[in-house]
């Protein structure tokens, strides 16, 4: 699926299922939250934190969660995603050619 295909099926599904999008400022605040949701996971799992009784590692859900939600303030704000993303490659590009390549402390 590409980024493109996954925006028209957010959007399909908002508009069979999910009635309407929440506002624009409620996706940010559910954004965060899930956001918050992947960050609990990756201390857990890669940080010194261990799980709690009957939590699971569901690292992917949650990524999953994050740009299910991003997809929607996308749709929702006019953003083409495949666009945007292909702009900060570029300019990534352009601003770090050099930058992580000569960085004595990326160097194993």
């Amino acid at each position: 699926m590409t980024i493109s295909e996954a925006q028209e099926a957010v959007d399909r599904w908002i508009k069979t299922y999910g009635v309407r999008y929440f506002s624009e400022l409620t996706n940010m605040a559910v954004l965060t939250e899930e956001v918050g949701e992947l960050a609990r996971v990756m201390a857990r799992k890669y940080g010194d934190q261990s799980f709690k009784a009957g939590e699971r590692e569901n690292l992917g859900e949650e990524m999953a969660d994050v740009l299910w939600v991003l997809l929607c303030l996308a749709n929702q704000t006019g953003v083409d995603l495949t666009e945007e993303l292909q702009k900060s490659i570029d300019k990534k590009t352009r601003r770090d050619a050099l930058r992580h390549i000569e960085n004595p402390k990326l160097k194993a």
